[in-house]
Formats: C-alpha cells, sequence, structure tokens
C-alpha cells in the first residue's frame, strides 16, 4: 500500500537532486523549503498519531488504520524506518519502510502520505527516506501505486525518477478502506534507483505522427499510441473526482488501461516516464 489517491504525491519540491549534492543535504534543503521538520518515530508518543494521521488519509477509524501503532512499532524493532513530517499543526506527513531480501540490497515503502499536496511535503519526506536507506547500504527503492492516479505517476516517474516495472491486477484484492473500497486495485511497481535519481519531463506524444489505436477511452478520445520513443497510454486525469461522481465511468477507465498496460508489460515494457498531459511512456527493458 502507498500513496491514496486523494493525496498524491505531485509537484512536490522545486528542483531535482543533484548527483553532487548528498542524499542528506537533498532532504534537509526539501524540508526546509516545504517548512517542516521530518524525523524518526520509534516510541508509541509519535507512532501513535502517526497512526491517527495514517487512518484520516485513508477514511477509516482510528482503530482501523492502514498500519496501526503497534504494527508500526514492529516495523521499526525490525530495522525498517518510520519517517513522519511536522509543522505547527501537527503530523503532516509520514512514511514506513523495511528491508527486502538481502540479496536485492533494496527497502521497500510499505505506505506514505502527506496532509496535502503541491506543498513539497511529500518531495522532501521520499528524499528522508532516500537519506536513510543509502546510510543503511540500500540502492533501491520499492512501492507500489495505482496507475490510474495520473498526480501519482507524475510524482513518481517524473519527479523522483523512479520506473514501473510491473503490473498487477487487483494487487491488494479487496481493501476497505474510503479511498479503495468502490475499485479494484490494480498497482504498478516503481523502482527507484537511491544513488543516481534521474527524474525526467515529457511532453507526451504527437498524435499526428504516432500510430494511434483506434480503440478509444472512455472520454472518446485516444489513449495508446506508438511512436519511435515506444507505447504510450493515457489515464484521467483526475480519476480520484470521477470515482467519486461517476463509478462506473472510473470502472471503464480501469478496464481500458489495464488491456493496455498489461499486455505492455507482460511483453517487456517498463514505464520511463509521465507527462503532465496524463500518458505513460512504455519502452523497452534494458537488457544486461
Amino acid at each position: 500500500m502507498h500513496v491514496p489517491a486523494s493525496v498524491p504525491w505531485e509537484a512536490l519540491g522545486t528542483a531535482p537532486p543533484s548527483t553532487e549534492v548528498s542524499a542528506t543535504e537533498t532532504a534537509t534543503r526539501a524540508a526546509t523549503r516545504a517548512g517542516v521538520r521530518i524525523r524518526l518515530a520509534e516510541g508509541p508518543s509519535t507512532l501513535e498519531p502517526i497512526s491517527r494521521f495514517l487512518a484520516t488519509v485513508w477514511q477509516t477509524p482510528d482503530s482501523q488504520s492502514p498500519f496501526t501503532p503497534d504494527v508500526l512499532r514492529a516495523f521499526v524493532h525490525a530495522g525498517g524506518a518510520v519517517h513522519y513530517a511536522s509543522d505547527e499543526y501537527g503530523v503532516a506527513a509520514a512514511s514506513a519502510l523495511v528491508f527486502c531480501s538481502p540479496a536485492s540490497l533494496g527497502v521497500y515503502s510499505m505506505i506514505a502520505a502527506a496532509r496535502a499536496s503541491d506543498q513539497g511535503v511529500g518531495y522532501a519526506l521520499k528524499h528522508a527516506q532516500r537519506a536513510w536507506a543509502l546510510e543503511h547500504g540500500a540502492t533501491s527503492m520499492i512501492w507500489t501505486f495505482d496507475p490510474l492516479v495520473s498526480r501519482n505517476a507524475h510524482f513518481n516517474l517524473a519527479k523522483l525518477g523512479a520506473r514501473a516495472t510491473e503490473y498487477a491486477v487487483d494487487f491488494y484484492g479487496r481493501v476497505d478502506d474510503g479511498i479503495n473500497r468502490h475499485d479494484e486495485t490494480d498497482r504498478l511497481t516503481a523502482v527507484w534507483p537511491l544513488s543516481d535519481p534521474r527524474p525526467s519531463r515529457l511532453a507526451g506524444p504527437d498524435l499526428d505522427h504516432a500510430v494511434v489505436d483506434p480503440r478509444l477511452a472512455p472520454d472518446g478520445l485516444p489513449y495508446s499510441a506508438r511512436d519511435e520513443d515506444g507505447h504510450w497510454c493515457r489515464v484521467p486525469l483526475d480519476i480520484v473526482t470521477t470515482r467519486r461522481l461517476d463509478r462506473p465511468l472510473a470502472a471503464r477507465w480501469r478496464a481500458a488501461v489495464r488491456d493496455v498496460l498489461r499486455p505492455a508489460f507482460e511483453a517487456g515494457f517498463t514505464a520511463t516516464g509521465f507527462s503532465r498531459s496524463g500518458w505513460y511512456q512504455l519502452t523497452r527493458k534494458e537488457q544486461p
């Protein structure tokens, strides 16, 4: 489980990290710009408000938070990390990560959320996770996100420089919270290279010069195309509002995007970028 659809990591931070700046310095600068302080949580005094914060974001009762205080405490005790950002109003963002298998040298970000988007807090929190992971010997970070949420996709692929390497249908099964209750939980797996992340900007495909799939999206417009740069797949710009106002339309978007992305990933493509206009760029995985 990762960033909720209603509070996406989008437009957070103002500049990509430089390879000449340490990960810790990048995280510190981002936190200063966002006006928050980011710390590690360990005991009940900090883990309990973090759990309540996550329950608020995922629209559940405190007792049914995505991660209760005891579970967060277990993550920390097992050698993982729970980060939180705070400001004058309290917890502004929180995340939790654990280590993957030793051979992978990776960490898995279990959950991350911010009180509001477009304020740089999520960007700062993500780079605090990155700095911690690098200090503890990790080389990559993995998490999942909903492929339909364009703001998350832009943050993950364009702003952070992660790559989506796998498409999973209904990854979590039924999730009874305010975010996922009325939708299937298809997810993309994001992989973020920590030592040298490469944010990117894309304009999207030129449909006048691309091979456009005759299938149309639920909004009646093209959403699948191919050109010399690879495959492209468009998602709605605001699926969160669509889910709230028109669930059948949201379900049609889910099926349409799945029909394009799943076979592309199965054929060896990976999502290497995302445009502001809502297009995934899919390219062949580099051969070893």
